[in-house]
């Protein structure tokens, strides 16, 4: 084997040997050696095109969010994509769990290897991987009751049978974080008798033993098979909460990021092509700790953005916001961040811990509340609860419930999103946010949980009425986003990797500098986060803007003279090209 003498498999060899000692090390070297190759994956050259760039958008979307009578959703999505976003828009597809699933949306999976036939099948995800770069998720930490791993441990048939984690229910885990209020062990008969299991997300979703060497090689295997159908970026859901270990908080162990450092290292040994991105809704200094040195996940999410964007519009109060961005500290090499307001999940309250005063954080709360959404709650160690998540629309969360004004409840979304698209890193949008769907309280009610209100499944023939309704608030928005979409992949200072600075012109403004290598473009974004027109302090001390004696904006596509003073109009944004 080509590999098997090369730095990266030394390197894999010692994370084997921390994870499962030096007895396993060269067992497990040998078994991964076999593996590779099995799908295809590594016996081709990759691409030569491995970077990201200003063009890299990405739209979260599941599999049939858009649906039309006797077709596979997922043709329809496709089609959909084909049909509306023009060239230039995005060029990077999440689609949520497409497996075969008995809960959670598709997050409690049956079958790993196979595409839920409700939705389509590997034909139709390989089609859209053919047009545009496709993110497939990789649910780690849990398998459904359902899956045949789940049903060869009550049967105690191998290797199923040491797949889960078992826990004694008098054990001290008080320490444990849980992002749920829901029991964390659940009793389950099997051949064996009564034991009781790791369930940290829902009694159907049962925790995978990771410290069964033949788990991570399921899960190596999966990450190569979803390589083979078209993957590019693999997400690691809920990877925080992977490795147990009694007497410990269980999130974020070293065991984990071990896991998280050997998947990097197949992926560079094999597809280098692909990134790695890690799912920890935390708050950001937890977060950010799986970029590790550079040698952990290549993308990770900009969880405090969501909510601390929210806060920030609801205020009309920048300051928390600047301060947070101000703050950021570059990635490592090679690494970036993902940038997004909503997601098919709800916005974090964790993530705006130690960010915003306490007061502040109830004021979003109260605010959500008060635009038809919920809070959800997790259990702490103490027995009580607290804020988990906000589940709402991003559209509905940046409505006004004291204004009837359709107008500024657009403006003040899409500076929102506009504001997401600036920042360092790669923007994604939620297929939701793009068309701007409202809440959907049917859905609670019928799935009977929260987050369904931010997971509609439209009817293809009236998602595409309404867009081509010049008076729908949703052919308003999708017009505008997808237009400064376009806009923004044309400009090489919002590469992911161009500099950054953030600008302090007081509470009513969110504005920063992003400059391309090479100092061959800057642009200087600003914007008014408040529902009035707001004179801009002296620009011409900004050290970019001196340099001319007039701006171009991007968005109006109009000259700015140095010596004009200029209004914003509530929640404008201007991009101001040097």
């Amino acid at each position: 084997m080509k590999y098997y003498r090369s730095p990266i498999m030394t390197g894999l060899r010692q994370r084997f040997r921390l994870l499962y000692g030096e007895s396993q090390a060269d067992l497990c070297l040998e078994r991964l050696a076999m593996l590779i190759g099995r799908y295809g994956v590594g016996t081709t050259p990759a691409p030569t095109d491995s970077g990201w760039n200003q063009e890299d958008v990405l739209l979260i979307t599941y599999g049939d969010m858009v649906k039309r009578d006797r077709e596979p959703p997922l043709a329809t999505l496709h089609s959909f994509l084909k049909t509306h976003l023009k060239p230039g828009t995005l060029n990077t597809v999440h689609i949520l769990p497409f497996f075969p699933y008995s809960s959670d949306d598709g997050f409690s999976i049956i079958d790993y290897r196979a595409v839920n036939p409700d939705l389509g099948s590997w034909q139709e995800i390989e089609a859209i991987a053919g047009d545009y770069k496709l993110m497939a998720d990789l649910v780690l930490n849990h398998a459904s009751r359902q899956s045949s791993w789940f049903r060869d441990y009550v049967s105690g048939i191998s290797p199923g049978c040491g797949y889960f984690v078992e826990a004694d229910p008098q054990a001290d885990l008080s320490q444990v974080v849980r992002p749920r209020n829901l029991p964390l062990l659940t009793p389950t008969h099997t051949r064996f008798g009564l034991r009781h299991l790791w369930t940290t997300f829902s009694e159907d979703q049962i925790d995978l033993n990771f410290a069964n060497p033949d788990v991570l090689f399921e899960f190596l295997d999966l990450l190569l098979l979803y390589i083979s159908h078209g993957a590019t970026v693999v997400r690691l859901d809920a990877i925080a909460y992977l490795w147990k270990t009694v007497g410990t908080t269980c999130i974020h162990l070293p065991e984990t990021h071990q896991v998280v450092k050997l998947m990097r290292d197949l992926l560079d040994l094999t597809a280098p092509h692909v990134f790695l991105m890690t799912e920890t809704n935390v708050p950001h200094r937890e977060n950010v700790s799986y970029f590790g040195n550079g040698d952990e996940a290549h993308i990770v999410y900009q969880f405090s953005l969501p909510p601390l964007l929210l806060h920030t519009l609801m205020t009309g109060n920048a300051t928390y916001l600047s301060k947070w961005a101000s703050a950021l500290e570059a990635p490592p090499a090679g690494c970036t961040f993902l940038n997004f307001t909503a997601s098919h999940d709800g916005v974090g309250v964790r993530p705006l811990e130690g960010l915003i005063p306490q007061e502040e954080i109830e004021r979003v709360l109260t605010g959500v509340e008060r635009r038809g959404g919920h809070i959800s709650t997790k259990a702490n160690a103490d027995g009580t609860q607290s804020p988990y998540e906000l589940n709402i629309t991003y559209f509905d969360a940046l409505s006004d419930p004291d204004s009837a004004d359709p107008a500024g409840h657009i403006a003040r979304f899409l500076c929102s999103q506009t504001i997401a698209m600036e920042l360092q890193g790669i923007p994604a949008v939620y297929f939701h946010s793009l068309v701007a769907t409202c809440n959907d309280p049917q859905g609670v009610q019928e799935q009977g949980h929260y987050r369904a209100i931010n997971r509609r499944k439209w009817d293809a023939a009236d998602l595409e009425n309404r867009l081509n309704d010049p008076h729908s608030h949703h052919a308003k928005v999708f017009g505008e986003y997808t237009r400064l979409l376009q806009l923004r992949t044309r400009q090489p200072a919002f590469h992911p990797d161009a500099a950054q600075r953030i600008l302090h012109l007081g509470p009513s403004f969110f504005a920063l500098v992003r400059t391309a290598a090479a100092d061959s473009q800057a642009i200087v974004a600003i914007s008014n986060v408040t529902g009035a027109h707001v004179d801009l302090p002296r620009l011409s001390e900004i050290p970019e803007l001196a340099r001319a004696d007039a701006w171009h904006d991007l968005i109006t596509d109009t000259q700015c003279q140095t010596s004009a003073t200029l209004t914003l109009s509530p929640y404008q944004t201007l991009w101001l090209s040097i």
